[in-house]
C-alpha cells in the first residue's frame, strides 16, 4: 500500500480556520482590523449574530460574533460588559456593521480589545451577514465533511493492517505518514518503539522517563487520554491502548505546543484502537498456541520425553547444541481473598485468574524468555527457557528475571480483587528433558512455603536450605523422628499448656544465652528457669550436648512440614 503524499499529509492536519483567514475571505474585503491585531491567531469554528446586552449564554469557545452594534448605544458599563463578556466566554473576535445603528467605535472598547488581544474588526458600509455566516459555515462544513472521509479512509487502511498482519510498526508508521510528527509506542509489555526511528536517544529517554513518571504511576492517566509538557516548546499527546480492561501500551504523538490538538486526538484515538484490535488477535493467538502446547507440558511433568531434540523441537526452540540455554520450570498459585459465598465476586476471581495468566506472558514476553504455560484449576504450570550468552553463563540471571516477574505479579491490576500469589521454582538446568525434576523441586517449594513462614520468599529450590533434605525423608519416617524427639514435650505442652516447645525453639536459636531467651519470649527470667528445668526433667540432662541438639533442631524443623 502505497504512503500518502504530502499534500494528503497537510490536509489531514489543516483543518483549523483562524482569524486571520477569515480576513482574507473575499466578503472581508472591505473590513478593517481596528484592534486586537494579537488575536489573529484565534480559532473560528462558528459564526453568530448577537445584538441583545447578555450574550454569555449564547457564546461558547472560538465563536465569531457579528453585530451592528446596538449595544454600543448603551451606557459605558454595559458597553465593556458586553466586550469583557465575549473575552471570557474565550469568543475568537468581534466583527460591526458602522452606518446602521453607530457611526463609530469608543475609545475605551478599542483600549480593551488591543489590551485582551481580542480581534475587533468593522465594516465601514453597511454588509449583508447573511453572506458572510453563508461563507465561513460552508467553509467550516465543507472543511468538517472532508475530514470525516480522511479519518474514513484512515480507519480503512488501519483496518486493512490488522486484517493482513499482526505487525505493530505498521500501524505506527501509517499514523506517521497521516500527521508527519514523532510516533511515540511506550508498551509496558514489550520493547517502546519510535517511528521515525531516527529520533535521539536522549529525546527517547526523555519520552520514556515521562511515560513511568506521569502515567504509569497514576492509574487514572493510565485509562485516560492526555497531553504533557516537552521542553523546547513542545507537548506529547498520548492515548491508551486498552484490551481486556488492562492498558497494554500507550500510542502517542510530539507537536509544536502552538499546534491544533483536536484532530491529532481523533487520529489517535483510531489508532488505539486499531492497535488494541491487533494486541487482542496476538493474545487470542498465543491462547491456541499455549493450549496446542499444555500437553508437551504434561509429557514432561510425567517424564515422557527423553529426547532433548525432540524436547525443544515442540517448544519451538531451535535444537542447538546441549548446554546453550537454561530452562527453569515453576509453579504459581492464586488464592482468592473474597467472600467464597458471593457468586459474583467468585466470578471476579475467575477473570482474575485469566488476568494473571495474560500479565504473566506479557512479562515473559517482556523479558524475552521462551516459555509454555498451562493452568490446572488455581495453579499455573510455567517451563522457560533463556539462551546463554558468552558474558552469562551463569543461572542466577534467570532467578533474577523470574523474582522480578513474579514481584510485578504481585501487585494487582487496576480493578481486580486481591489475589494472593504463591510461587516456587526448581533447580535451573541446561537439559529440558530434566525438568520433570525441577517441577517436582517446585512443588516442594510450594509445600514448604506454605508450611514454614521463615521460608515463605524462598522462591528457589535451592535457596529452601536443610528443608531440601527433611522433604526427601519420607512423610512416616519423619514423623516417627519427630515423635522420638520432641513428642513428650508436645504432650505436656498439650495438657499443660506451658509453651515449652517453643520455650525450647527460642532458647536453641539464642545459643544458650537465657538474658536474649526471655527478652525474644516477652518473659521473666524466673519464668524462664522454671521452663528450663521442667525441659531437662522431660528431655533429659543432655539435650544441649552437640549431637542430641542437632537431633532437637532438626525435629523443630520437620514439625511444620508434618502439620
Amino acid at each position: 500500500m502505497s504512503p500518502l503524499n504530502p499534500r494528503d499529509v497537510t490536509v489531514m492536519g489543516g483543518f483549523t480556520l483562524y482569524v486571520r483567514d477569515v480576513l482574507e475571505r473575499p466578503v472581508f474585503q472591505r473590513a478593517r482590523l481596528i484592534a486586537g491585531a494579537g488575536g489573529q491567531g484565534r480559532r473560528v469554528e462558528w459564526v453568530h449574530i448577537l445584538e441583545i446586552a447578555n450574550v454569555a449564554p449564547f457564546v461558547t469557545k472560538n465563536d465569531f460574533i457579528l453585530t451592528t452594534g446596538l449595544w454600543l448605544r448603551h451606557s459605558e458599563q454595559q458597553r465593556l460588559s458586553y466586550m469583557q463578556q465575549l473575552i471570557h466566554q474565550e469568543a475568537a473576535g468581534l466583527c460591526v456593521e458602522l452606518g446602521t445603528s453607530i457611526e463609530n467605535i469608543p475609545g475605551e472598547i478599542i483600549e480593551l480589545a488591543d489590551a485582551s488581544d481580542f480581534p475587533l474588526i468593522v465594516f465601514e458600509q453597511p454588509v449583508r451577514f447573511v453572506e458572510i455566516t453563508q461563507d465561513i459555515h460552508g467553509l467550516l462544513i465543507n472543511q468538517q465533511h472532508q475530514l470525516l472521509k480522511d479519518l474514513e479512509a484512515y480507519s480503512r487502511r488501519l483496518q486493512q493492517i490488522t486484517l493482513q498482519s499482526t505487525d505493530v510498526n505498521a500501524i505506527l508508521h501509517v499514523l506517521y505518514e497521516y500527521t508527519g510528527q514523532q510516533v511515540v509506542y511506550h508498551s509496558t509489555v514489550d520493547t517502546n518503539k519510535f517511528v521515525p526511528r531516527g529520533i535521539a536517544a536522549a529525546a527517547a529517554d526523555e519520552i520514556t522517563a515521562l511515560y513511568r513518571r506521569r502515567v504509569e504511576e497514576s492509574e487514572t492517566a493510565q485509562q485516560e487520554a492526555g497531553a504533557y509538557t516537552l521542553p523546547q516548546d513542545r507537548v506529547l499527546l498520548t492515548h491508551p491502548v486498552i484490551c481486556l480492561g488492562q492498558t497494554l501500551a500507550h500510542v502517542g504523538l510530539v507537536l509544536p505546543s502552538r499546534q491544533t490538538q483536536d484532530r491529532m486526538t481523533l487520529l489517535l484515538d483510531y489508532t488505539s484502537k486499531s492497535l488494541a484490535s491487533l494486541l487482542l488477535r496476538m493474545l487470542f493467538l498465543e491462547e491456541k498456541m499455549l493450549r496446542d502446547q499444555n500437553q508437551l507440558i504434561q509429557d514432561i511433568l510425567n517424564h515422557h520425553i527423553e529426547e532433548e531434540e525432540e524436547a525443544r523441537t515442540r517448544m519451538a526452540i531451535r535444537p542447538s547444541k546441549q548446554g546453550d540455554a537454561w530452562f527453569a520450570a515453576g509453579m504459581i498459585e492464586t488464592e482468592y481473598t473474597g467472600d467464597a459465598e458471593d457468586e459474583p465476586d467468585r466470578d471476579k476471581a475467575e477473570s482474575a485468574q485469566q488476568d494473571l495468566l495474560v500479565r504473566l506472558r506479557a512479562l515473559l514476553k517482556k523479558h524475552a524468555l521462551h516459555n509454555l504455560l498451562m493452568q490446572k484449576g488455581r495453579r499455573i504450570y510455567l517451563l522457560c527457557a533463556r539462551d546463554k550468552t558468552a558474558k552469562d553463563d551463569i543461572p542466577i540471571t534467570l532467578q533474577q528475571i523470574l523474582r522480578v516477574i513474579v514481584e510485578r505479579l504481585q501487585v494487582p491490576a487496576s480493578g481486580q480483587p486481591h489475589v494472593h500469589l504463591q510461587a516456587g521454582f526448581g533447580l535451573i538446568r541446561s537439559r529440558m528433558t530434566e525438568m520433570h525434576k525441577s517441577f517436582k523441586e517446585a512443588e516442594q517449594v510450594l509445600e514448604v512455603s506454605r508450611s514454614v513462614a521463615a521460608v515463605r520468599e524462598a522462591l528457589f529450590y535451592d535457596r529452601l536450605g536443610v528443608y531440601r533434605l527433611l522433604k526427601s525423608i519420607p512423610a512416616d519416617t519423619l514423623e516417627s523422628f519427630v515423635h522420638d524427639q520432641i513428642g513428650p514435650l508436645l504432650a505436656y505442652d498439650q495438657e499443660h499448656h506451658l509453651h515449652l516447645l517453643q520455650t525450647l525453639d527460642m532458647y536453641l536459636k539464642c545459643m544458650g544465652s537465657k538474658n536474649d531467651t526471655a527478652k525474644a519470649l516477652f518473659i521473666h527470667r524466673q519464668t524462664l528457669y522454671n521452663r528450663l528445668d521442667k525441659l531437662t526433667e522431660i528431655l533429659g540432662e543432655d539435650y544441649l550436648e552437640p549431637d542430641r541438639r542437632v537431633c532437637l533442631e532438626m525435629a523443630l524443623l520437620a514439625r511444620p512440614l508434618l502439620s
